[in-house]
C-alpha cells in the first residue's frame, strides 16, 4: 500500500510539473479604470472579458483607481499596464506637462474609447446658472488624481476663476451626487460619458440642473486647451434636463506601456475592436472604438502593435501618431 501511495503522489507532482510551462504561459493584465460611479469600470471589465475570453494565455482584470491622472502613472511605473485616461492628461503624462511637473510618461495611445463631456451639476433649487457662480461656494471637481479634477481645474482656470475661490471637496462621483443630495455641496464635476448611473440616480430622486457655458466661455475654454471641442449634452438623457445643454467635450484614450511587447499588444488590439459589439452591450458608448477613429482622435503616438493592425486594416495613419 505504501509502495502505491509513493507512486500515486510521483505521477501527481510529474503532472504539476508537467503542467508548470502551461501555467507560465499566463499572463495577467491590468487595467487602471476608475471609480464604480462613472464608466470606465464597466467598459474596463467589458475588456477584460473580452481578452480573457479571445486573446490565449492572457488573464485581465479591471482595477478601481483614482482614473486618468493616477492611470497614466500607474501605466508610466508598471503597475498597470493599460490605463483608461482623458486625451488632455495623456497629453500632459506623455509630454511631462501640469501635474507630471516636467517628468514625460513611457505611455502610448492603444486605442480610442469614446469622449466625455463636461457635466457639471446643481440642484435646481440652488440658482446656481452660470459656472462663475462657484465663487464662494462648496463644490467638487472631482476625487484626486482623476481627468475630471483636471479638466475641471483648466476649464476653471481658462475662465479667471482663482481655484482659492471655492471650497473643494473633491469627490467621486458616485461621492458627489450623494454630496448634492445631502446639501454639503453646491455643484460636483463630471467628465465622463453622457448617461452615467451616479447623475441618472441623482436625477430619479432630485431636480438637476446642469450648468451650460455661455459662447464666449466656450471661446476662451477652446483657446487654452487644444484637446478640447465645443460639444453639446444631449436633452433627454437626465430626468429633467429636455434641452441641449452647450459644453466642452474630450476623447478617452485606452493608453499602454511604451516596452509593452509588440505582438501583445497587436492581439489586444485586434481581439478589442473585432469583438466591439460584446463591449457596445455593456455600454453604447463604445460604439466609438473604432480603428478610425484611433487614428483621428489619438492625442499621442500609438502604440507599434496597434499600428500593426490598422495597417492590416488598411486604415492609413499620419506621421504624427508613430512613435
Amino acid at each position: 500500500m505504501k509502495r502505491i501511495s509513493i507512486i500515486v503522489s510521483l505521477v501527481i507532482l510529474m503532472a504539476f510539473v508537467g503542467a508548470g510551462p502551461a501555467f507560465a504561459k499566463t499572463q495577467f493584465i491590468s487595467i487602471g479604470t476608475g471609480g464604480t460611479g462613472g464608466i470606465y469600470y464597466p467598459y474596463g471589465g467589458g475588456v477584460a472579458e473580452i481578452w480573457s475570453k479571445n486573446v490565449p494565455g492572457i488573464k485581465a482584470v479591471a482595477e478601481v483607481t483614482g482614473a486618468s491622472v493616477e492611470n497614466v502613472k500607474l501605466a508610466h511605473k508598471g503597475e498597470t499596464v493599460i490605463g483608461e485616461v482623458m486625451g488632455d492628461v495623456a497629453v500632459a503624462g506623455f509630454k511631462g506637462l501640469g501635474k507630471f511637473k516636467g517628468k514625460k510618461h513611457d505611455i502610448l495611445s492603444m486605442a480610442i474609447m469614446y469622449p466625455n463631456l463636461l457635466q457639471i451639476v446643481t440642484l435646481k433649487k440652488s440658482g446656481i446658472t452660470n459656472i462663475e457662480q462657484v465663487k464662494g461656494r462648496n463644490i467638487s471637481t472631482g476625487s484626486p488624481g482623476s481627468g475630471t479634477n483636471f479638466m475641471a481645474e483648466a476649464v476653471l482656470k481658462a475662465l479667471d476663476i482663482p481655484l482659492d475661490s471655492y471650497k473643494d471637496s473633491r469627490l467621486s462621483f458616485t461621492e458627489s451626487a450623494n454630496a448634492l443630495r445631502d446639501g454639503t455641496i453646491d455643484v460636483g464635476v463630471w467628465s465622463v460619458g453622457p448617461g452615467t448611473s451616479s447623475i441618472l440616480d441623482l436625477a430619479t430622486t432630485h431636480e438637476i440642473q446642469i450648468i451650460a457655458f455661455t459662447p464666449g466661455q466656450t471661446q476662451k475654454i477652446l483657446a487654452a486647451n487644444a484637446t478640447y471641442s465645443s460639444v453639446e449634452l444631449a436633452g433627454g438623457v437626465y430626468r429633467g434636463i429636455d434641452k441641449a445643454v452647450a459644453t466642452i467635450g474630450v476623447w478617452n484614450v485606452m493608453i499602454c506601456q511604451k516596452t509593452l511587447d509588440a505582438g501583445l499588444v497587436y492581439k489586444l488590439a485586434k481581439a478589442l475592436y473585432e469583438n466591439n459589439d460584446y463591449l457596445i452591450k455593456i455600454h453604447p458608448s463604445a460604439a466609438y472604438t473604432t480603428p478610425e477613429n484611433a487614428v483621428k482622435y489619438s492625442p499621442i503616438p500609438l502604440h507599434p502593435g496597434t499600428l500593426k493592425y490598422l495597417a492590416e486594416k488598411g486604415v492609413k495613419v499620419p506621421d504624427k501618431l508613430k512613435p
